[in-house]
């Protein structure tokens, strides 16, 4: 087959404006199954972060957007007593869209002593020390930071927020890169007028070996004699009911994924097959010069592979450049599900690549090796 590249790539060129067609529609449907996998690797991501089953959420029962959660902040006191609790932190969030959306901020006020324990993240630009010293720093994520083109030591606005970045942070977490960090009090007295009162949620971490499931129970009945009931879940679980239905649309977009896998099968096998009925002459007259049916069989698959595999490569690194660098994330109810691009999703794209193309070409080239000779030489 080696020996009969030039004469494919000069097939291929002579029909370059079908070829160019299919090499399109071929990048395009590989693009999609990248876009739409990378969404579900963020949301598979997500959920299997390790605190999210050895961390609880402590929300205001029957709501649902952070704007609408209001506990007392001294519940802490009451929760920090229990046994297996090794830290509470109290947090106020603000979001500026509780909808699905594509560019959605959120702001999440903590305790500045506590944010470094609980969150692994590390600064590319800026100083902690700055954040430590001022109430109204922040420290904002990298793929916000991108998407806003906010660097280090800019003032960054919305609303009626306004704080000064303190620092970059990037993290192991994609998903922790699309938040925007400062201090609960100065959260609190935007929203209230006052650094006292009420915080939108608690964040709970566990000791090893505890039952994440029955100390969140034990939580919701010490504080239901209190004024706000409370509903508490594993980290994870809180973060798929906050997704809601965005959850089952992503997952759903699994079939699209695989509907552009069968959209490249047909595109590629559709425009093999015209090709072999253009051309019975042309594998005619070969075979009369010598080449067997395995070489034709040979030659017309050889040339949908190349098809595919130049369409398929295209759109797979076409995805990674656009997912790399454009920092895609879709959030809900303050929850965000970053857009990630994993080797494994691109070397899965490429494989679907070559297996697609492989399936696609087999009934057009053996259409064409077992073709007669005679009557296709005596066609016009």
């Amino acid at each position: 087959m080696l020996k009969s590249l030039p004469y494919m790539f000069k097939t291929l060129w002579r029909h370059r404006i079908r070829t160019a067609l299919t090499v399109t529609g071929a990048a395009i449907a590989m693009f999609i199954f990248c876009f739409v996998g990378s969404v579900q690797q963020g949301l598979n991501s997500l959920s299997q972060q390790r605190e999210s089953s050895r961390s609880l959420i402590v929300f205001q029962a029957n709501k649902f957007c952070p704007a609408t959660s209001h506990l007392p902040e001294d519940y802490d006191r009451q929760i920090v007593k229990l046994d297996g609790i090794r830290e509470v932190v109290p947090i106020r969030v603000f979001t500026n869209n509780c909808r699905a959306s594509l560019d959605v901020i959120v702001f999440y006020g903590m305790p500045p002593g506590q944010l470094r324990t609980v969150r692994e993240m590390e600064l590319v630009e800026g100083d902690w020390g700055d954040f430590d010293k001022y109430q109204d720093a922040a420290v904002v994520g990298q793929a916000v930071a991108s998407r806003r083109g906010i660097v280090a030591g800019d003032k960054f606005s919305i609303g009626q927020y306004s704080v000064n970045v303190a620092g970059i942070f990037e993290s192991e977490n994609r998903a922790e890169e699309n938040y925007i960090y400062t201090h609960l009090e100065y959260l609190q007295r935007k929203q209230q007028g006052s650094s006292d009162g009420t915080v939108t949620q608690f964040e709970i971490t566990l000791e090893d070996g505890v039952d994440a499931d029955k100390k969140a129970a034990e939580i919701d009945d010490m504080l239901r004699s209190g004024p706000v009931e409370t509903d508490t879940r594993q980290k994870g679980s809180f973060q798929a009911k906050s997704l809601g239905d965005l959850t089952q649309l992503i997952r759903l977009s699994h079939y699209l994924g695989l509907s552009c896998v069968g959209l490249l099968l047909v595109l590629l096998a559709t425009t093999t097959v015209m090709s072999v009925q253009d051309r019975i002459r042309e594998h005619a007259v070969l075979k009369t010069l010598g080449f067997t049916a395995a070489g034709v069989f040979s030659l017309v698959l050889g040339e949908t592979v190349m098809v595919g595999i130049l369409g398929g490569g295209l759109g797979v690194l076409t995805a990674l450049l656009v997912l790399s660098q454009t920092h895609l994330a879709i959030a809900a109810e303050a929850v965000t599900i970053a857009f990630t691009p994993t080797v494994a999703l691109m070397v899965s794209g490429a494989l679907m690549t070559v297996v697609g193309s492989l399936l696609a070409g087999i009934v057009p080239a053996l259409l064409a090796a077992h073709s007669d000779i005679v009557p296709a030489l005596r066609e016009n």
